[in-house]
Parts: structure tokens; C-alpha cells; sequence
């Protein structure tokens, strides 16, 4: 099987949004990435940290998930990364109401010596520098690289994101962040801009209404299911970042053609993490329903028409 290495937070959430509220739930960008790849054929890592209040019963979920936990440095005395907001009524913009970086402000990642040599690299948000020292540990090549970041990087580590942005084959950001990082307001020349950084594929995430792949002068458009209930959107882009490296891994074919199936994969997979509040129903979700969705999508987007 092949390898498939997570860098991002293991992290405590605590969520508002229209339709209700949580206390500290289980959060965190390679929490989600993890599980949504637990859903393919492969070997997963995760490397991250915590404080010595993280339960065991979260640990336990993901080495359930067949995710290899040793890469999760556990502090003792420390606590964990917390985030807290609230959502708007249309789920598309939220304020930050609370951070607290904690444990992860003096993070060294450190990737298992059986990870070393991952055929994929998933490198969840996190300050580009720890993206960078990952990659650094590694022994051989990966096959491929993918980064997913944000604007707070580019507002304040900008140079070491345009370090690690050259290392990676594969970025994943929101429309939004690709103006800002590009400087560009039509998508099509941002992923150009971007591609000119070092990625040979550019993933531009536009929440419910699906995602973009552009690589070279090709472009491939997945819509987003439509949904009938939208509880919560924290974590839909980790979880469709794991469903999209999930895939390619399992499949071991890098290639346009098949990320093209990684897209609608990912689609899929964080279309049903919206549906509940935090990690709730990735944790209960079954193959059987993510086939069934799967076959959604396909008929939601197939038809016939003569040229």
C-alpha cells in the first residue's frame, strides 16, 4: 500500500453557526484530512501536536481509522490548539472569535522514520516554515506534494510560503486567497500566476459552489452537491484535501486525467462532513453511503449532448 504522510493540527473547535453551538469538540485540519483518507486503501500518518488535555478517546478514534498516531507529539503540562467562530447566516464567511495557538506555537514536527519515505505528502495548513521542515525530513522524493494555506500566511510569513509554494506539485486555496496570493481577479490567470510559483496544479476551492483544477492551459470544474442540510462548514476543505490525496494515493496514477477523479472524490467525501456539527459524521460514515453519493455526483454532472 502506499504511504500517505498528514502534517496539520490536532486541534479543540468551538462552533456557532445558524443552526446551533458546541462546546470543545474535536477539530483540527489533519484530524479531518486523516479521516476523510481513511476511506481509501492506503497507510496514513499523522504528524502533529497536542497537550496532555487531549482524551485518549480522540487518539483512539483515529488509530481506529487505521491512522498511524506516533507522528503526534503529546505535551505534557501543554495544552492543545483551540479555535473558536461563528458563523453567518449564508456559512460562507465566519469571525474568528478565539485562537489559541498553545502547544502548537513552539511546534518542531517530527515524521516517523517509517514515514520517511511517503509516496504522498499531504501538508495541511499550518506556518509554512513547519510545511518546509517536514518536507526537509524526508528521504526520498514524493511522488507528489500537496499544500493546502491560507491568507493569514500570506499577510505574515509571505517569503517562506513563496519557499514551500516552490517544493509542492499540488496547492489547494479559496478563490479568495487566490487573488490575494496571485494578485489577480479572474481565476484563470491567478492559477496561471500561481503555477509560475512551482505548483504544476492549482485546486481553487469555492465552498458550495465546488471546486476548480487547473494544470497548464487544462481546467476541470466539480460542482458541489446540493445539499439539503448545511450545519456546519468547518473542515469541508481538510476533509475534501484528505479525499483528494487519499485517492491519488490509493490509485498511484499521477496524472490530470485521474485528478480530475480525486476532485470529485474530495467533493464528495466533504460534502457529507457539512452535515453535521465538527468531525460527527465523518466518524459514523460509511463506504456503502459514500459510494451511493458518489453515483449522485456522477448523475448530477453526465449528459448527453450531440456537437
Amino acid at each position: 500500500m502506499n504511504k500517505l504522510l498528514i502534517v496539520g493540527t490536532v486541534a479543540f473547535d468551538a462552533i456557532e453557526t445558524p443552526f446551533g453551538k458546541t462546546d470543545k469538540i474535536l477539530g483540527g485540519a489533519a484530524t479531518y484530512i486523516g479521516l476523510s483518507a481513511s476511506f481509501f486503501n492506503l497507510q496514513s500518518a499523522i504528524v502533529s501536536v497536542v497537550g496532555d488535555d487531549f482524551p485518549q478517546e480522540h487518539l483512539d478514534l483515529l488509530t481506529s481509522k487505521n491512522i498511524d498516531i506516533s507522528g503526534i507529539e503529546i505535551v505534557k503540562g501543554g495544552k492543545t490548539f483551540f479555535w473558536s467562530g461563528l458563523y453567518h447566516n449564508d456559512l460562507n464567511s465566519r469571525d474568528t472569535l478565539v485562537t489559541e495557538l498553545n502547544v502548537l506555537a513552539d511546534f518542531q514536527p517530527k515524521v516517523p522514520q517509517n514515514f520517511k519515505d511517503s509516496d504522498i505528502v499531504m501538508l495541511g495548513n499550518l506556518h509554512p516554515l513547519v510545511q518546509s521542515s517536514v518536507l526537509d525530513q524526508l528521504e526520498k522524493k514524493p511522488k507528489l506534494v500537496v499544500l493546502d494555506t491560507m491568507n493569514f500566511w500570506m499577510d505574515c510569513a509571505l517569503p517562506e510560503l513563496l519557499d514551500v509554494i516552490k517544493r509542492v506539485d499540488v496547492i489547494t486555496i479559496n478563490d479568495e486567497e487566490a487573488r490575494q496570493l496571485s494578485g489577480e481577479y479572474s481565476l484563470v490567470k491567478a492559477a496561471a500566476k500561481i503555477q509560475e510559483m512551482g505548483p504544476k496544479y492549482v485546486v481553487i476551492k469555492k465552498g458550495e459552489h465546488g471546486a476548480l483544477l487547473f494544470h497548464n492551459r487544462e481546467v476541470f470544474f466539480a460542482p458541489a452537491l446540493p445539499l439539503e442540510d448545511v450545519f456546519d462548514p468547518t473542515g469541508a476543505g481538510d476533509t475534501f484535501a484528505g479525499g483528494f490525496s487519499g485517492f491519488i494515493a490509493q490509485s498511484e496514477n499521477i496524472s490530470f486525467g485521474n485528478m480530475k477523479n480525486a476532485i470529485i472524490y474530495g467533493s464528495n467525501l466533504a460534502s457529507f462532513c457539512v452535515e453535521k456539527f465538527g468531525t460527527e459524521r465523518m466518524e459514523t460514515l460509511s463506504k456503502a453511503e459514500v459510494a451511493i453519493r458518489l453515483q449522485q455526483f456522477k448523475s448530477l454532472t453526465q449528459f448527453d449532448i450531440e456537437i
